[in-house]
Protein backbone atom coordinates (compact mmCIF):
# COMPACT_ATOMS: atom_id res chain seq x y z
CA UNK A 1 0.00 0.00 0.00
CA UNK A 2 1.52 3.34 -0.86
CA UNK A 3 2.08 6.14 1.46
CA UNK A 4 -0.54 8.43 0.04
CA UNK A 5 -3.32 5.74 0.58
CA UNK A 6 -1.83 5.26 3.88
CA UNK A 7 -2.09 8.75 4.61
CA UNK A 8 -5.84 8.91 3.26
CA UNK A 9 -7.01 5.88 5.45
CA UNK A 10 -5.18 7.89 8.63
CA UNK A 11 -7.01 10.74 7.73
CA UNK A 12 -10.91 9.33 6.94
CA UNK A 13 -10.62 6.94 10.03
CA UNK A 14 -11.97 9.51 12.72
CA UNK A 15 -14.80 10.75 10.68
CA UNK A 16 -15.66 6.99 9.65
CA UNK A 17 -15.61 6.27 13.25
CA UNK A 18 -17.82 9.31 13.74
CA UNK A 19 -20.33 7.90 11.33
CA UNK A 20 -20.81 5.05 12.21
CA UNK A 21 -20.56 5.91 16.23
CA UNK A 22 -23.44 8.41 15.52
CA UNK A 23 -25.28 6.05 13.64
CA UNK A 24 -25.25 2.64 15.58
CA UNK A 25 -24.78 4.18 19.50
CA UNK A 26 -21.92 2.31 20.43
CA UNK A 27 -18.58 3.92 20.17
CA UNK A 28 -16.70 1.05 21.34
CA UNK A 29 -18.22 -1.62 18.72
CA UNK A 30 -17.67 1.43 16.05
CA UNK A 31 -14.03 1.86 16.35
CA UNK A 32 -13.75 -1.90 16.30
CA UNK A 33 -15.66 -2.00 12.51
CA UNK A 34 -13.68 1.40 11.69
CA UNK A 35 -10.36 -0.70 12.02
CA UNK A 36 -11.97 -3.52 10.08
CA UNK A 37 -12.99 -1.32 7.81
CA UNK A 38 -9.59 0.29 6.86
CA UNK A 39 -8.07 -3.30 7.39
CA UNK A 40 -10.47 -4.37 4.54
CA UNK A 41 -9.46 -1.71 1.75
CA UNK A 42 -5.70 -1.92 2.83
CA UNK A 43 -6.35 -5.48 1.67
CA UNK A 44 -8.44 -5.17 -1.42
CA UNK A 45 -8.17 -1.62 -3.03
CA UNK A 46 -6.23 -2.08 -6.24
CA UNK A 47 -6.82 1.75 -6.72
CA UNK A 48 -8.53 3.93 -5.01
CA UNK A 49 -12.50 4.35 -5.32
CA UNK A 50 -13.95 7.32 -6.51
CA UNK A 51 -15.47 7.62 -3.02
CA UNK A 52 -13.05 6.30 -0.63
CA UNK A 53 -15.12 7.42 2.87
CA UNK A 54 -18.12 6.24 1.42
CA UNK A 55 -16.56 2.92 1.07
CA UNK A 56 -14.71 2.65 4.61
CA UNK A 57 -18.31 3.89 5.92
CA UNK A 58 -20.60 1.13 3.93
CA UNK A 59 -17.93 -1.54 4.69
CA UNK A 60 -17.78 -0.74 8.02
CA UNK A 61 -21.68 -0.56 8.58
CA UNK A 62 -21.96 -4.18 7.14
CA UNK A 63 -19.38 -5.36 10.33
CA UNK A 64 -21.46 -3.61 12.78
CA UNK A 65 -25.06 -5.49 10.89
CA UNK A 66 -23.53 -8.85 10.96
CA UNK A 67 -22.36 -8.52 14.31
CA UNK A 68 -25.61 -6.82 15.80
CA UNK A 69 -27.54 -9.31 13.78
CA UNK A 70 -25.63 -12.43 15.70
CA UNK A 71 -26.60 -10.26 18.89
CA UNK A 72 -29.88 -11.71 19.91
CA UNK A 73 -29.80 -9.82 22.84
CA UNK A 74 -29.92 -6.79 20.38
CA UNK A 75 -32.65 -7.54 18.45
CA UNK A 76 -34.00 -4.00 19.56
CA UNK A 77 -30.92 -2.39 18.09
CA UNK A 78 -30.59 -4.49 15.06
CA UNK A 79 -34.26 -3.89 14.01
CA UNK A 80 -32.91 0.24 14.34
CA UNK A 81 -29.74 -0.50 12.03
CA UNK A 82 -31.91 -2.49 9.88
CA UNK A 83 -34.09 0.94 9.02
CA UNK A 84 -31.80 3.69 10.04
CA UNK A 85 -32.36 7.59 9.69
CA UNK A 86 -31.02 8.89 7.10
CA UNK A 87 -27.32 9.85 7.64
CA UNK A 88 -25.46 12.75 5.63
CA UNK A 89 -21.74 11.41 5.39
CA UNK A 90 -20.66 14.41 3.63
CA UNK A 91 -20.29 16.14 7.17
CA UNK A 92 -17.01 16.01 8.91
CA UNK A 93 -17.12 14.49 12.33
CA UNK A 94 -13.73 14.17 13.56
CA UNK A 95 -13.79 17.21 16.08
CA UNK A 96 -16.89 15.48 17.56
CA UNK A 97 -14.94 12.47 18.04
CA UNK A 98 -12.15 14.30 19.55
CA UNK A 99 -14.25 16.39 21.67
CA UNK A 100 -16.15 13.04 22.67
CA UNK A 101 -12.59 11.11 23.55
CA UNK A 102 -11.59 13.77 25.98
CA UNK A 103 -14.93 13.55 27.69
CA UNK A 104 -14.15 14.95 31.29
CA UNK A 105 -15.09 11.44 33.06
CA UNK A 106 -11.77 9.75 31.69
CA UNK A 107 -8.66 10.89 33.47
CA UNK A 108 -5.83 12.36 31.20
CA UNK A 109 -4.13 9.32 30.74
CA UNK A 110 -7.67 7.47 29.29
CA UNK A 111 -8.37 10.39 27.13
CA UNK A 112 -4.54 11.08 25.41
CA UNK A 113 -4.73 7.27 24.83
CA UNK A 114 -8.17 7.01 23.27
CA UNK A 115 -7.58 10.01 21.27
CA UNK A 116 -4.14 9.07 19.71
CA UNK A 117 -5.83 5.43 18.84
CA UNK A 118 -9.09 7.02 17.49
CA UNK A 119 -8.25 10.21 16.11
CA UNK A 120 -4.61 10.49 15.53
CA UNK A 121 -4.60 6.74 13.84
CA UNK A 122 -1.57 5.51 16.24
CA UNK A 123 -1.91 1.60 16.94
CA UNK A 124 -2.09 0.67 20.15
CA UNK A 125 1.87 -0.55 20.13
CA UNK A 126 3.08 2.94 18.83
CA UNK A 127 1.08 4.70 21.93
CA UNK A 128 2.35 2.60 24.16
CA UNK A 129 5.78 2.81 23.45
CA UNK A 130 5.30 6.85 23.75
CA UNK A 131 4.11 6.38 27.05
CA UNK A 132 6.82 3.53 27.71
CA UNK A 133 4.65 0.91 28.79
CA UNK A 134 3.75 -2.74 27.26
CA UNK A 135 1.17 -2.58 25.21
CA UNK A 136 -1.05 -5.13 26.76
CA UNK A 137 -1.05 -2.17 29.34
CA UNK A 138 -2.32 0.52 27.16
CA UNK A 139 -4.48 -1.95 25.90
CA UNK A 140 -5.93 -2.31 28.86
CA UNK A 141 -6.40 1.27 29.09
CA UNK A 142 -7.75 2.22 26.03
CA UNK A 143 -10.63 -0.49 26.34
CA UNK A 144 -11.49 0.85 29.87
CA UNK A 145 -11.97 4.26 28.19
CA UNK A 146 -14.43 2.82 26.11
CA UNK A 147 -16.26 0.74 28.20
CA UNK A 148 -16.66 4.07 30.56
CA UNK A 149 -18.03 5.96 27.27
CA UNK A 150 -20.35 3.01 26.78
CA UNK A 151 -21.47 2.75 30.28
CA UNK A 152 -22.19 6.61 30.44
CA UNK A 153 -23.70 6.79 26.95
CA UNK A 154 -22.29 9.66 25.93
CA UNK A 155 -23.89 11.08 22.73
CA UNK A 156 -22.07 11.47 19.47
CA UNK A 157 -22.24 15.42 19.19
CA UNK A 158 -20.48 18.42 19.50
CA UNK A 159 -21.12 19.47 23.81
CA UNK A 160 -23.14 22.31 24.32
CA UNK A 161 -20.83 25.83 24.33
CA UNK A 162 -20.82 25.69 28.59
CA UNK A 163 -19.48 22.80 28.38
CA UNK A 164 -16.43 23.25 26.04
CA UNK A 165 -14.02 25.07 28.73
CA UNK A 166 -13.83 21.91 30.85
CA UNK A 167 -12.57 19.65 27.80
CA UNK A 168 -10.85 22.33 25.67
CA UNK A 169 -7.78 22.00 27.88
CA UNK A 170 -7.94 18.39 27.23
CA UNK A 171 -8.63 19.00 23.32
CA UNK A 172 -5.66 21.38 23.04
CA UNK A 173 -3.09 18.83 24.93
CA UNK A 174 -4.04 16.39 22.66
CA UNK A 175 -3.43 18.20 19.39
CA UNK A 176 -0.24 19.12 21.32
CA UNK A 177 0.74 15.71 22.03
CA UNK A 178 -0.20 14.27 18.72
CA UNK A 179 1.73 17.12 16.74
CA UNK A 180 4.29 16.29 18.94
CA UNK A 181 5.01 12.91 18.08
CA UNK A 182 4.97 13.22 14.31
CA UNK A 183 7.14 16.26 14.20
CA UNK A 184 9.47 14.09 16.98
CA UNK A 185 8.15 10.65 16.83
CA UNK A 186 9.99 8.82 20.09
CA UNK A 187 9.96 5.45 17.24
CA UNK A 188 10.41 5.10 13.96
CA UNK A 189 11.57 7.65 11.60
CA UNK A 190 12.11 11.37 13.40
CA UNK A 191 9.59 12.79 11.45
CA UNK A 192 5.81 12.07 10.79
CA UNK A 193 4.25 14.13 8.53
CA UNK A 194 1.15 12.76 8.42
CA UNK A 195 0.52 12.88 12.05
CA UNK A 196 1.66 16.67 12.36
CA UNK A 197 -0.32 17.47 9.64
CA UNK A 198 -3.63 15.71 11.17
CA UNK A 199 -3.00 17.40 14.05
CA UNK A 200 -2.56 20.99 11.96
CA UNK A 201 -5.45 19.95 10.18
CA UNK A 202 -7.68 19.81 13.62
CA UNK A 203 -6.19 22.57 15.22
CA UNK A 204 -7.67 24.39 12.11
CA UNK A 205 -11.18 23.10 12.53
CA UNK A 206 -11.15 23.87 16.19
CA UNK A 207 -9.55 27.71 15.55
CA UNK A 208 -13.02 28.36 12.51
CA UNK A 209 -15.29 27.23 15.47
CA UNK A 210 -13.53 29.25 18.16
CA UNK A 211 -11.90 32.05 16.26
CA UNK A 212 -11.60 34.34 19.58
CA UNK A 213 -9.95 31.53 21.73
CA UNK A 214 -6.56 33.07 22.09
CA UNK A 215 -5.08 29.47 23.07
CA UNK A 216 -6.47 27.66 20.12
CA UNK A 217 -4.82 30.32 17.77
CA UNK A 218 -1.71 29.89 19.76
CA UNK A 219 -1.20 26.54 19.39
CA UNK A 220 -2.34 26.34 15.54
CA UNK A 221 0.07 29.33 15.36
CA UNK A 222 2.77 26.71 17.27
CA UNK A 223 2.02 23.98 15.25
CA UNK A 224 2.60 26.08 11.91
CA UNK A 225 5.82 28.23 13.13
CA UNK A 226 7.48 24.73 13.73
CA UNK A 227 6.14 22.59 11.55
CA UNK A 228 7.81 24.99 8.64
CA UNK A 229 10.88 23.88 9.80
CA UNK A 230 10.22 19.91 8.72
CA UNK A 231 12.16 19.96 5.74
CA UNK A 232 15.55 20.99 7.18
CA UNK A 233 15.08 18.59 9.94
CA UNK A 234 16.47 15.60 8.36
CA UNK A 235 19.24 14.86 6.64
CA UNK A 236 18.87 11.93 3.44
CA UNK A 237 19.63 9.85 5.51
CA UNK A 238 17.05 10.77 8.08
CA UNK A 239 19.58 11.50 10.55
CA UNK A 240 18.71 14.36 13.18
CA UNK A 241 19.69 17.78 11.80
CA UNK A 242 20.26 20.30 14.56
CA UNK A 243 18.41 24.07 14.80
CA UNK A 244 21.61 25.60 14.48
CA UNK A 245 22.56 23.51 11.39
CA UNK A 246 20.05 23.58 9.21
CA UNK A 247 19.57 25.03 6.35
CA UNK A 248 17.09 27.83 6.59
CA UNK A 249 16.19 28.32 3.03
CA UNK A 250 14.16 25.28 3.04
CA UNK A 251 12.06 26.35 5.70
CA UNK A 252 8.47 26.60 4.81
CA UNK A 253 8.36 30.93 4.62
CA UNK A 254 4.24 30.13 3.84
CA UNK A 255 3.90 28.59 7.10
CA UNK A 256 5.69 30.89 8.99
CA UNK A 257 4.05 34.06 7.38
CA UNK A 258 0.74 32.55 8.23
CA UNK A 259 1.72 31.54 12.08
CA UNK A 260 3.12 35.00 12.89
CA UNK A 261 -0.17 36.63 11.47
CA UNK A 262 -2.29 34.13 13.41
CA UNK A 263 -0.57 34.82 16.65
CA UNK A 264 -0.20 38.33 16.00
CA UNK A 265 -4.00 38.55 16.48
CA UNK A 266 -3.88 36.42 19.66
CA UNK A 267 -2.06 38.54 21.35
CA UNK A 268 -5.02 41.24 20.73
CA UNK A 269 -7.47 38.76 22.08
CA UNK A 270 -7.27 39.08 25.67
CA UNK A 271 -5.33 37.06 28.33
CA UNK A 272 -2.35 35.84 27.10
CA UNK A 273 -1.74 31.67 27.65
CA UNK A 274 1.02 29.09 27.29
CA UNK A 275 1.04 28.24 24.40
CA UNK A 276 0.88 31.75 23.40
CA UNK A 277 4.30 32.12 24.57
CA UNK A 278 5.13 29.04 22.98
CA UNK A 279 4.30 30.18 19.59
CA UNK A 280 6.05 33.33 20.08
CA UNK A 281 9.49 31.87 20.84
CA UNK A 282 9.21 29.77 18.08
CA UNK A 283 8.93 33.08 16.19
CA UNK A 284 11.92 34.52 17.28
CA UNK A 285 13.57 31.29 16.08
CA UNK A 286 11.79 31.71 12.87
CA UNK A 287 12.76 34.84 12.33
CA UNK A 288 16.45 34.64 12.77
CA UNK A 289 18.14 34.58 9.32
CA UNK A 290 21.09 32.76 11.14
CA UNK A 291 21.68 30.75 14.27
CA UNK A 292 23.74 33.88 15.78
CA UNK A 293 21.21 36.56 15.34
CA UNK A 294 18.40 34.34 17.58
CA UNK A 295 16.74 37.08 20.00
CA UNK A 296 18.28 35.31 22.92
CA UNK A 297 17.40 37.53 25.97
CA UNK A 298 14.14 38.10 24.27
CA UNK A 299 13.63 34.02 24.27
CA UNK A 300 15.18 34.10 27.54
CA UNK A 301 12.46 36.57 28.60
CA UNK A 302 9.51 34.58 27.47
CA UNK A 303 10.45 30.81 29.15
CA UNK A 304 10.84 33.10 32.48
CA UNK A 305 6.42 33.98 31.79
CA UNK A 306 5.99 30.76 30.70
CA UNK A 307 8.11 29.13 33.64
CA UNK A 308 5.97 31.62 36.15
CA UNK A 309 3.03 30.39 34.36
CA UNK A 310 3.41 26.97 34.53
CA UNK A 311 5.35 26.04 36.89
CA UNK A 312 6.65 22.72 34.35
CA UNK A 313 10.05 21.42 34.53
CA UNK A 314 10.16 21.12 31.15
CA UNK A 315 10.00 24.43 30.56
CA UNK A 316 12.91 24.99 33.07
CA UNK A 317 14.82 22.87 31.47
CA UNK A 318 14.32 24.80 27.84
CA UNK A 319 15.01 27.92 29.87
CA UNK A 320 18.21 26.28 31.03
CA UNK A 321 19.37 26.46 27.59
CA UNK A 322 18.45 30.25 26.88
CA UNK A 323 20.51 30.80 29.94
CA UNK A 324 23.02 29.50 28.84
CA UNK A 325 23.28 31.24 25.53
CA UNK A 326 22.75 34.76 27.13
CA UNK A 327 24.64 34.63 30.22
CA UNK A 328 27.31 31.41 29.48
CA UNK A 329 26.96 27.86 30.06
CA UNK A 330 27.93 28.15 34.43
CA UNK A 331 24.48 30.02 34.52
CA UNK A 332 22.80 27.21 32.52
CA UNK A 333 24.79 24.37 34.55
CA UNK A 334 23.56 26.24 37.63
CA UNK A 335 19.70 26.15 36.70
CA UNK A 336 19.43 22.25 35.77
CA UNK A 337 21.30 21.72 39.25
CA UNK A 338 18.49 23.45 40.80
CA UNK A 339 15.50 21.21 39.09
CA UNK A 340 16.59 18.41 41.39
CA UNK A 341 14.50 15.77 41.41
CA UNK A 342 11.59 17.74 39.74
CA UNK A 343 12.30 16.74 36.01
CA UNK A 344 11.43 13.26 34.41
CA UNK A 345 12.35 13.87 30.80
CA UNK A 346 14.12 10.69 30.04
CA UNK A 347 17.34 11.50 27.62
CA UNK A 348 16.29 15.01 27.27
CA UNK A 349 18.10 16.09 30.65
CA UNK A 350 20.84 14.40 30.35
CA UNK A 351 21.49 15.58 26.09
CA UNK A 352 20.90 19.21 27.82
CA UNK A 353 23.47 18.70 30.23
CA UNK A 354 25.76 17.43 27.53
CA UNK A 355 25.74 20.47 25.38
CA UNK A 356 25.84 22.69 28.36
CA UNK A 357 28.68 21.09 29.41
CA UNK A 358 30.59 20.88 25.83
CA UNK A 359 29.68 24.94 25.38
CA UNK A 360 31.94 24.98 28.77
CA UNK A 361 34.70 23.19 27.40
CA UNK A 362 34.35 20.36 29.52
CA UNK A 363 34.54 17.60 26.72
CA UNK A 364 34.81 14.30 29.84
CA UNK A 365 31.96 15.48 30.88
CA UNK A 366 30.02 16.36 27.83
CA UNK A 367 30.80 13.03 26.24
CA UNK A 368 29.36 11.13 29.51
CA UNK A 369 26.10 12.83 29.69
CA UNK A 370 25.52 12.21 25.55
CA UNK A 371 26.30 8.63 26.15
CA UNK A 372 23.91 8.47 28.73
CA UNK A 373 21.21 10.64 26.92
CA UNK A 374 21.86 7.94 23.86
CA UNK A 375 21.55 4.93 26.32
CA UNK A 376 17.85 6.02 27.61
CA UNK A 377 16.17 7.47 24.00
CA UNK A 378 13.73 5.28 22.53
CA UNK A 379 14.67 6.92 19.07
CA UNK A 380 17.09 5.63 16.25
CA UNK A 381 18.04 8.87 15.07
CA UNK A 382 18.24 10.41 18.02
CA UNK A 383 20.47 7.82 19.20
CA UNK A 384 23.07 8.06 16.18
CA UNK A 385 23.09 11.62 16.80
CA UNK A 386 24.21 11.55 20.27
CA UNK A 387 26.28 8.96 20.16
CA UNK A 388 28.37 10.44 16.99
CA UNK A 389 28.78 13.88 18.97
CA UNK A 390 30.31 11.70 21.83
CA UNK A 391 32.71 10.15 19.51
CA UNK A 392 33.67 13.17 18.13
CA UNK A 393 34.46 15.23 20.97
CA UNK A 394 35.97 11.98 22.47
CA UNK A 395 38.46 11.37 20.01
CA UNK A 396 39.45 15.37 20.37
CA UNK A 397 36.96 16.93 17.36
CA UNK A 398 34.48 19.76 17.41
CA UNK A 399 31.17 19.68 16.67
CA UNK A 400 28.47 22.71 16.06
CA UNK A 401 26.83 23.57 18.65
CA UNK A 402 23.19 21.79 18.67
CA UNK A 403 19.92 23.74 19.44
Amino acid sequence: MSGAVEDLLRELAPQVLGVLARRFGDFDAAEDATQEALLAAATHWRTVPDNPRGWLIQTGSRKLLDQLRADRARRRREVLAVEPPPVVYDHDDTLVVLFLCCHPSLSDASAIALTLRAVGGLTTGEIARAFLVPEATMGQRISRAKQRLRALDAPLRMPDRAAWPGRLRCVLHVLYLIFNEGYASGTGPLVRADLSGEAIRLARMLHALLPGDGEVAGLLALMLLTDARRPARVDAAGDLVPLAEQDRGRWLRPLIAEGTAILDAAFTSGAVGPFQLQAAIAALHDRAAGAPDTDWPQILALYGLLERMTASPVVALNAAVAAAMVHGPADGLRRLAALGGRLDAGHRLDAVRAHLYELAGDADAAVRHYRAAAAHTASTPERRYLTTRAARLNDGGSVVPPP
